[in-house]
């Protein structure tokens, strides 16, 4: 399909650490022009893990959002550094920090785009398995992570009814939940 929808222009009207923001001038399928807002994230993004425990449970991390001015149930996760020669070096590093826990297997599970109306951010969502407590949480000095492990029941329960709303968390867990109820039975 030929979209009439385009960009004629872009240019940076601010830059931060890791983000820097743009306005669009675009042009619309009847004609109209419009200035857009495009958010750039430098990294390109980060990376993710769904972390199960031996018993099966899921391990979430418990922290406050100010963007949402509230406390979010996620997964461990962090923006790539440019030391990581990959997302899943990203993922593992994750969750090792914020968990104290080292995984013995990773599998990827998907990629989610974070908003791609107006941002470039994705995610990659690994599966951690054969994990192994390590060490304590090693928290950077702006984290204050609380664990809590949930089952997969209980996990879907609080997707559904709105207690985790974060993109990362809801498409692991389904994509993990898919992953494990077509897995053939031994």
């Amino acid at each position: 399909m030929e979209y009439k929808l385009r960009r004629t222009g872009r240019r940076l009207a601010a830059e931060g650490a890791v983000l820097e923001f743009y306005r669009d001038d675009m042009v619309l399928p009847d004609g109209q022009r419009q200035t857009w807002d495009y958010v750039r994230h430098k990294r390109g993004g980060g990376a993710c893990t769904v972390p199960v425990l031996p018993d099966g449970r899921i391990l979430l991390i418990r922290q406050y959002r100010p963007a949402i001015d509230r406390e979010a149930l996620e997964l461990p996760a962090g923006a790539c550094d440019a030391g990581d020669p990959d997302p899943l070096t990203t993922a593992a590093r994750e969750l090792e920090e914020e968990t104290g826990y080292r995984p013995g297997k990773m599998r990827k599970l998907c990629r989610t785009l974070t908003a791609i109306a107006w941002c470039n951010e994705a995610t990659e969502i690994y599966l951690a398995t054969e994990l192994e407590k390590v060490h304590d949480q090693q928290l950077d000095e702006a984290e204050e992570i609380g664990l809590c492990a949930f089952s997969m029941e209980e996990l879907c329960e609080k997707i559904f009814s709105g207690g985790i709303q974060d993109a990362k968390p809801v498409a692991g867990i389904l994509a993990y939940r898919a992953v494990r109820d077509s897995a053939p039975e031994e």
